[in-house]
């Protein structure tokens, strides 16, 4: 966690990299920040825990060179959005903002891409389980 208690930061990570944050309806979703401090991804908030949505961070940057995204117009007003679909073809993580231009997403995609595969595994951590003796009591 971080010293306000909202969220949980790499080492190192405070202008860019990634971010675990509880949403208000308690579970768990990532964001991808630039070295200059702009978000840049986010996930829909779908983890039951900060851990799971570092597993689901690293399981992504690992594939991150196999990526492909649908770049769609937005619903509500104008610009372009990036979303990389998921199971069931929900959104696993979309760009932070829309693009005014179609090739300026298509760009920001490509950047996205880059800093997902610079960013450095996660140490995930497992939930410690019941201590069970080893001796038998």
């Amino acid at each position: 966690m971080d010293a306000s208690g909202r969220g949980h930061t790499a080492a190192g990570a405070r202008r860019g990299g990634f971010r675990a944050e509880r949403a208000a309806d308690g579970r768990y979703r990532w964001q991808l920040k630039a070295p200059n401090g702009r978000v840049v991804a986010i996930t829909p908030a779908a983890f039951e825990s900060a851990g799971e949505a570092e597993r689901g961070f690293d399981g992504l940057r690992a594939g991150a060179d196999e990526l492909t995204a649908r770049i769609t117009h937005v619903r509500d007003g104008i610009g372009w959005v990036w979303v990389i679909p998921g199971s069931r073809n929900l959104p696993e993580v979309r760009s932070s903002r829309a693009y005014e231009r179609y090739a300026t997403c298509q760009n920001a995609f490509r950047r996205f891409v880059v800093l997902l595969s610079k960013q450095p595994p996660r140490e995930l951590h497992e939930p410690a389980g019941p201590l069970r003796r080893t001796d038998g009591r």
